[in-house]
């Protein structure tokens, strides 16, 4: 029987799955962007803007994803702003998820050697320069394995999405068994499925994670 059904379920939970992707891949992006402008916001030398960033992360990250979800899908069009269920679902992981990336960046920033700063400036390189050449490349590698677990958190916490319609895997679960009564059926397969994404995306990490540091020794 479990396997009958599960031969029924598979291919409407995969295309769930690849919404899920879908999700997951925009909101990682849009996150990413939005917090290493944070970062780069938090450890500026004007007062304000510190302070500015500091406080926005700070109030993203005191939000539950949810609410962030809500607001954006139902609160928005009030103000004029429509986005689609799809949209809002990238737009809020993403920004929830930038107050986590700013601060993976952040500290990956802090972490570098004010020397090196100042040996660049003594050649004559300065702010942005010394920003792209000098100082991200060093922190990205750094904030690698924070940066990573950022992303399997979101393709996990993609799930929420649901919440407002998006017809990714568990929503897709969710219709199913509302529909079937084969919860147990249902569930474990919609389990399994994020375990076969989670799974072989953290071993990669972990590679990857493992490559930067053979090449920081050499």
């Amino acid at each position: 029987m479990f396997l009958q059904d599960a031969l029924d379920f598979l291919p409407i939970l995969l295309k769930g799955a690849v919404v899920t992707v879908q999700v997951t891949a925009g909101s990682f992006v849009l996150s990413s962007v939005i917090g290493l402008l944070f970062a780069l916001m938090m450890v500026s030398r004007i007062r304000a803007v510190a302070l500015f960033a500091i406080g926005v992360v700070n109030v993203i990250r005191g939000l539950p994803i949810i609410v962030q979800l809500f607001y954006i899908y139902f609160v928005l069009p009030d103000f004029g702003i429509q986005l689609s269920a799809m949209q809002a679902g990238v737009v809020g992981l993403g920004i929830a998820y930038s107050a986590y990336q700013a601060e993976n960046f952040r500290a990956g920033i802090q972490a570098i050697d004010l020397g090196q700063i100042e040996a660049a400036e003594s050649f004559g390189m300065r702010g942005l320069l010394i920003m792209r050449r000098i100082v991200l490349p060093q922190a990205f590698r750094i904030a690698l394995p924070p940066y990573g677990n950022t992303l399997v958190m979101m393709l996990k916490d993609s799930s929420l999405v649901s919440t407002i319609t998006v017809a990714e895997m568990t929503r897709q679960g969710q219709l199913i068994a509302s529909s079937t009564f084969e919860n147990m059926t249902v569930y474990t397969l919609v389990a399994l499925l994020y375990l076969s994404m989670s799974l072989p995306l953290s071993y990669g990490l972990r590679r990857l994670e493992g490559r930067f540091a053979l090449r920081r020794r050499t």
